[in-house]
């Protein structure tokens, strides 16, 4: 293996703001452990407009044509843009602790 394939970047060849200038790389990096925040979803509220995954920047919102699933929790990062642009309240911010509380009540 050549130096430069496995050496970290030198300073000035990182891009300035540290922008990610390939597509997709959230896909190669299970980025949801670093969710404070996680979106959950009212499927009574929800009608299937597709406005979260439009919005979503990890594409971790999987959806069919007709209807969105429930969202991809090993890319998501828990930024609350779906949450913010879902015109029927049907996603709620909620933190992440929360949640693990609960599942460990439902286990024990």
């Amino acid at each position: 293996m050549a130096y430069g394939e496995w050496a970290l970047k030198a300073w000035h060849e990182i891009p300035i703001g540290s922008i990610v200038t390939e597509a997709g790389s959230s896909k190669v990096n299970h980025t949801g452990s670093w969710r404070m925040l996680r979106p959950v979803l009212n499927t009574d509220k929800c009608t299937h407009c597709l406005i979260c995954w439009i919005f979503c920047p990890d594409d971790s919102i999987p959806v069919t044509p007709q209807e969105r699933f429930e969202t991809d929790f090993e890319y998501c990062k828990g930024c609350g843009i779906c949450a913010t642009e879902c015109p029927y309240d049907a996603l709620e911010m909620v933190p992440e602790m929360e949640i693990k509380l609960k599942e460990l009540e439902d286990i024990g």
